[in-house]
């Protein structure tokens, strides 16, 4: 007699150790984001160079193995707080890209999301990270995410004198003019500080604003 085959049911999720793909993969990027929110507290508090990879891999009460598995060496980790706060800003550009909006509305918008970042756990990063060290490739990769910054920017302040919502400028010294004095906030802000983000992007954009409109 021939032998039927049996059909064996795949496990459910719960009853399996090999999660599916795509939650293994969210499991990782959430376990990946908490190695580099870790890593910006601590630049931020003790210094870049004063950090090693054992303190990032105590404080996060893992072995140093596991911090490599997601990141290949402290200068990326660094790198990657650095993206992570320049990303806030870049989705300002994403939000506003085919609005209608004036130009210096516009500006104003990116300002807000600058502000924040830079308030944020990663500012110290977004600021200082050019100044440790870092090998020619790491810095030229930080200077083009910089530059895109910058051309956004100078775009808007453009885009502004065009439309009229902005007196005429020198795009180029404005955007570093404003740029300048957003990533300056780095140095002073505290996190207990009386002004939130919010509060201190309004008193740049009354200052800026004040100058730049049309007279």
């Amino acid at each position: 007699m021939a032998s039927r085959a049996v059909r064996l049911k795949p496990e459910s999720p719960g009853q399996s150790p090999w999660k599916p793909t795509e939650e293994r993969a969210r499991q990782r990027e959430i376990k990946r984001e908490a190695v580099i929110l870790a890593a910006a507290r601590a630049f931020r508090q003790r210094g870049y160079h004063n950090t090693s990879v054992d303190d990032l891999a105590a404080l996060l009460n893992v072995t140093k193995p596991t911090i490599y598995h997601y990141l290949q060496n402290k200068e990326e980790i660094l790198f990657e707080c650095f993206r992570t706060g320049l990303d806030q800003i870049m989705s300002a550009f994403d939000e506003i890209r085919g609005s209608d909006q004036p130009a210096l509305d516009r500006l104003s918008a990116v300002v807000r999301k600058y502000t924040q970042a830079i308030t944020s756990e990663f500012g110290w990063c977004m600021v200082r990270a050019e100044d440790q060290d870092l090998s020619p490739v790491m810095s030229r990769r930080i200077n083009a995410l910089k530059s895109q910054i910058d051309k956004g920017i100078r775009g808007l302040i453009k885009d502004g004198i065009a439309d009229g919502s902005i007196s005429p400028c020198d795009p180029k010294i404005t955007a570093f003019a404003l740029a300048g004095a957003m990533n300056w906030i780095a140095h002073w802000h505290r996190t207990d500080a009386e002004l939130t983000p919010d509060q201190i992007a309004d008193r740049f954009l009354s200052t800026f604003v004040s100058g730049l409109r049309p007279r």
